[in-house]
């Protein structure tokens, strides 16, 4: 069982870490590269937590949890000693991060696991520093980490299989969503993230729209639908056939961004065009139509409530 975590590295992500897993009820060590900055960012986590119940993002007793549960080390080499599991959160340099993995390996019980929050660092890159790196994987929290709640979970080629269901339970009893994938540069979210990112800053480039224009159609439009539905259900739903024929117009203006892949252009040629045939990228069949439009009206008019109640986002263009 995974009762004592240790986070090395205590800053924004780090200090987020320690907060979803103290409120788990588990220990949490601290540290950083000095005794005094892991303090201070202990001290900081406990406001935070303080304020984030006060507004009611947090139970009530949260800043006493993260309290009584976390704790700042002297050192990483006191942090890792008696951790069940060492996550590091250190700056994203693939230097920095093999030192400290190195001061981790020979401080960790051999039994421990350790783990990166690395973003887009291949995690076999990072397991090159690692003593005994059957036991280590990424495990890739979001910002802010104490509310996103998907955490990719990344084993490296070496790491040990009975590794990842564990730290997917412990991510569940911590109110999270182990996901796992395969190490790859920038892995899924990254990748993701990073593509829609260059088309949208093409299409200011080019005179298309505005920065305030994209985002506000990223938002009220596909991404509206994003958090009840991920790409591929959103493609079953419309039709692949539909979005074959879609990117054959772009592929027309755009020969060098919008080749359509090959995974839906074989889909198509046999068929399987989604919930409409039954079969596409899910097995949604055509019979679950009803129910899948009626959570979808649900989800929508609770989504346009909820962002009423917020109103718009404070930033500027």
């Amino acid at each position: 069982m995974i009762s004592q975590v240790a986070v090395v590295g205590s800053g924004y992500m780090g200090g987020g870490i320690a907060q979803v897993v103290a409120l788990s009820g588990r220990r949490v060590v601290l540290a950083d590269v000095t005794a005094e900055i892991a303090k201070g960012n202990r001290e900081r986590i406990i406001l935070e937590a303080e304020d984030f119940a006060r507004r009611g993002l947090f139970p009530a007793d949260a800043a006493e949890r993260v309290a009584a549960n976390v704790s700042a080390a002297p050192s990483i080499e006191e942090a890792c000693a008696d951790a069940d599991l060492i996550e590091e959160a250190v700056p994203e340099v693939i230097a920095i991060k093999h030192d400290t993995l190195r001061r981790i390996s020979g401080a960790a019980r051999a039994d421990a696991l350790i783990g990166s929050n690395t973003s887009t660092i291949s995690i076999g890159t990072l397991a090159e520093a690692v003593t005994a790196p059957e036991r280590f994987l990424g495990i890739h929290f979001s910002n802010p980490a104490t509310f996103i709640p998907g955490v990719e979970v990344i084993p490296h080629a070496g790491t040990d299989p009975e590794v990842v269901p564990r730290v997917v339970e412990l991510l569940r009893e911590c109110g999270k969503v182990g996901v796992p994938v395969t190490d790859v540069t920038g892995f899924v979210l990254n990748r993701l993230q990073y593509a829609l990112f260059g088309e949208a800053a093409r299409l200011v480039e080019e005179g298309v729209a505005s920065a305030e224009a994209v985002d506000l159609i990223a938002r009220t439009t596909f991404g509206f639908r994003l958090p009840f539905f991920g790409p591929f259900a959103i493609a079953d739903i419309a039709g692949l056939d539909v979005y074959e024929f879609c990117y054959a117009s772009l592929q027309e203006g755009y020969p060098d961004r919008f080749a359509p892949p090959a995974a839906l252009t074989e889909r198509v040629a046999r068929g399987d065009k989604g919930v409409k045939s039954g079969r596409g990228f899910l097995s949604t069949t055509p019979e679950s139509i009803p129910e899948v439009v009626a959570y979808r009206d649900e989800a929508y008019a609770a989504m346009t409530a909820l962002l009423t109640k917020l109103g718009d986002a404070p930033v500027q263009y």
